[in-house]
């Protein structure tokens, strides 16, 4: 009766696995010659559309109208080359000079940043 509990046991694990292992599929596919291909995203156009930053914004990305993802792009590598991000947790952003006049504040979390920073733009 013990190796009957034993095998039993086994048997739940591999159950699981095997639907672990699934493909969850929840983007729709289209069937081409046979295969599935996943559809291709568009870009929404409101964020690909050039936006002219503030005189604070530009002392950091640079005065060239750029869209929304490039301006929060460029000013993660600002953030990354003067080692800006908290230590302790890396959501958090410590502003320096420059990044104080967009932010008004000694310190804000990632997502308040691109809030911050999309009042910059016009």
């Amino acid at each position: 009766m013990a190796t009957a509990k034993k095998a039993a046991a086994k048997k739940a694990p591999a159950t699981k696995a095997v639907a672990a292992t699934a493909p969850a599929t929840t983007a729709p596919a289209k069937k081409a010659a046979g295969k599935t291909v996943a559809a291709k995203r568009t870009p929404n156009a409101a964020f690909m559309k050039a936006m002219t930053p503030s005189a604070a914004l530009a002392a950091v990305i640079g005065a060239t109208p750029a869209p929304r993802t490039e301006v929060t792009k460029k000013v993660w590598e600002y953030i990354k080359k003067h080692k800006l991000q908290d230590a302790a947790n890396k959501r958090m952003i410590n502003a320096d000079a420059k990044l104080k006049a967009i932010f008004k504040k000694d310190q804000v979390s990632m997502f308040e940043m691109t809030k911050l920073i999309s009042d910059q733009l016009s």
